[in-house]
C-alpha cells in the first residue's frame, strides 16, 4: 500500500466549484482507498492506495471526482515520499525567512524547455527556484501582493500547477506519515 497526498486545483476558490470535504473524503474511499483524510478547505487529501503509479492515482482521482462533482478537477499527486523530499529540498529555508511567506506549486511535469532560469531567481523581493518539478516560492510582502502570479503564470510555464503555502506541505507530510 503506497500513501498518496493529492492536490485538488481551483476547488473551494470564491464560492466556486465546490467539493465539500466530507465528500471528497467518501469518493475517494471509493477508489479504493484506506485511511483518507482532508486537510483544510482548499482540496488536500491524504490516503492508501494500492495502486503505485502516480499517472494511475491522478486519473482515478480525476474520473471519480469528474463523475461525482460534474466538471473536471486536475489533480496533482506526490508520495509519502516524494512530499518527504520536497521538504528537504526547498533551497529557500533560512533562519531569517519567515515560513508564513514560503510556498510551494507542485507541477504534474517540469515546466517546458526555457519558462524557468535555473538557479534562484529574484522579481522584487519575491524570490523562487525550480527544483525537479516543484517551484519554491518566497514572499516576504505576502502572496497577495507577489509578482510572481504573472512570471510563473500557467501560459508562461507550459503546465498547470497548484500551490500550497509551508504549512500545509509540513501538515501534509506529517499526516502522509502517521
Amino acid at each position: 500500500m503506497t500513501v498518496w497526498i493529492a492536490l485538488l486545483r481551483g476547488v473551494n476558490v470564491g464560492g466556486h466549484r465546490k467539493v465539500p470535504m466530507a465528500d471528497l473524503r467518501r469518493v475517494v474511499a471509493a477508489l479504493p482507498a484506506t485511511d483518507v483524510r482532508t486537510y483544510v478547505q482548499s482540496g488536500n487529501v491524504v490516503f492508501g492506495s494500492p495502486r503505485r503509479r502516480e499517472a494511475d492515482v491522478v486519473a482515478a482521482v480525476e474520473g471519480a471526482l469528474a463523475a461525482e462533482f460534474g466538471f473536471p478537477i486536475d489533480v496533482i499527486a506526490r508520495s509519502a515520499a516524494d512530499l518527504a523530499a520536497v521538504l528537504t529540498a526547498n533551497p529557500l529555508l533560512a533562519d531569517d525567512r519567515d515560513p508564513a511567506r514560503l510556498h510551494v506549486t507542485f507541477l504534474p511535469r517540469p515546466p517546458k524547455a526555457g519558462a524557468v532560469d535555473p538557479g534562484l531567481q529574484r522579481v522584487g523581493a519575491d524570490e523562487y527556484v525550480l527544483v525537479g518539478r516543484d517551484l519554491y516560492l518566497y514572499t516576504p510582502d505576502g502572496i497577495g501582493r507577489s509578482k510572481l502570479v504573472t512570471v510563473l503564470s500557467d501560459r508562461r510555464l507550459g503546465v498547470a500547477g497548484t500551490a500550497r503555502n509551508w504549512r500545509t506541505v509540513t501538515t501534509l507530510a506529517a499526516m502522509a506519515t502517521a
